[in-house]
């Protein structure tokens, strides 16, 4: 019989949400299993309006959360199977992603490692569909585990299921945020490839001296580069990129780059263009600002920052006028990648 977790009361998130803000649950339980879940969900002692939260390293917070957070710290990490193509390994949601990305390269696997460094727990990369430096992680999605929150049934949901596009999931819809993923399987391809494409990546190899990377390699270089980057959310709190790089069609691009030739872009798929979001936000004049204790970091502008004591709401604020201001610019309207807790659904 499953013992019931713990229900703490007034517990700050300050430790749970990578901006750092100081903000605190009415409720927090800390869930280990998918029974545990099961048991607190049968408490009808405790309030319906529920959070699924992780390490918190892609939301914000604008004030205190009057309800019941379901901190996920499912453990496991194991190669489960195999077939001609794919090594498949099967994660707990609660596994540190960064870590299991080393553990995979440490063991010579390749397919993860352009996503090294990438801050959070694993059964967050789903929901965003995390990517950098060429690879996203619906390129190494094989199916997760999820329970549905309004009766504590589970089911099991492929890459279709989950609806992946850029920076996006089905589980960031309102109408189906009630299930929580429990634990994900990933399919590191035998045949393996590195994924150099990426401006900078190539380069920082090449200055290394490595012609021919291997999976570890790679992995190494990605974490300069992000570290060279990317502040540290443990010594200056932030939630990574915080908007998402628009994409337009080729004649836009061509009336952007009229207008400003400094824009950085990557060309896409069937004709589109996608745009560095954070060369906007530059030619806007925002890198390096500082309102209070909420600002833009001087490394990346697209990384807004917690100096030490903003509110959600500051942040929030900041972002808003760096939207503003870009699209009143460039006619370009940007869109978060972190969820907004607290905030109406449109930004």
């Amino acid at each position: 019989m499953t013992e019931h977790p713990v229900v703490h009361e007034n517990v700050s998130l300050k430790a749970l949400n990578g901006f750092g803000i100081d903000v605190a649950a009415r409720f927090l339980v800390r869930i280990e299993s998918v029974e545990e879940l099961q048991a607190v969900l049968e408490n009808t002692q405790l309030p319906s309006q529920r959070l699924i939260l992780g390490g918190g390293s892609n939301v914000l917070f604008l004030g205190d959360y009057d309800g019941l957070v379901l901190h996920v710290a499912i453990k496991g990490r194991q190669f489960s199977s195999e077939d001609d193509d794919f090594r498949y390994v099967s994660v707990g949601a609660g596994e540190n992603w960064h870590e299991l990305v080393r553990w995979t390269v440490e063991q010579g696997l390749g397919g993860l490692e352009n996503l090294s460094l990438i801050p959070g727990k694993a059964g967050a990369a789903p929901i965003q569909n995390i990517g950098a430096y060429g690879v996203e992680l619906s390129q190494r999605f094989h199916e997760l585990s999820a329970v549905r929150l309004g009766d504590g049934a589970t089911s099991t949901m492929d890459a279709t299921a989950c609806e992946f596009s850029y920076r996006d999931s089905v589980f960031k819809d309102p109408a189906t945020n009630d299930l929580l993923i429990a634990s994900l399987v990933l399919k590191l391809p035998k045949r393996w490839e590195p994924v150099l494409g990426y401006r900078g990546l190539d380069e920082q190899l090449k200055e290394l001296g490595i012609e021919q990377p291997d999976p570890r390699a790679i992995s190494d270089a990605v974490c300069t580069l992000r570290k060279h980057k990317l502040p540290d959310p443990a010594v200056l709190g932030n939630a990574g990129s915080f908007f998402k790089n628009p994409t337009v069609d080729r004649d836009a691009w061509n009336e952007l780059q009229a207008v400003e030739p400094k824009i950085v872009a990557f060309p896409e798929q069937q004709g589109q263009i996608k745009i560095a979001a954070a060369s906007l936000i530059e030619l806007c004049g925002w890198k390096g600002y500082r309102e209070g204790d909420a600002g833009v970091s001087d490394k990346h502008a697209l990384i807004l920052v917690n100096h030490g004591d903003a509110t959600g709401a500051q942040v929030h604020a900041l972002a808003r006028r760096i939207r503003d201001s870009v699209e009143e610019r460039f006619h370009i309207r940007l869109e978060p990648e972190p969820v907004i807790i607290g905030a109406k659904p449109t930004f």
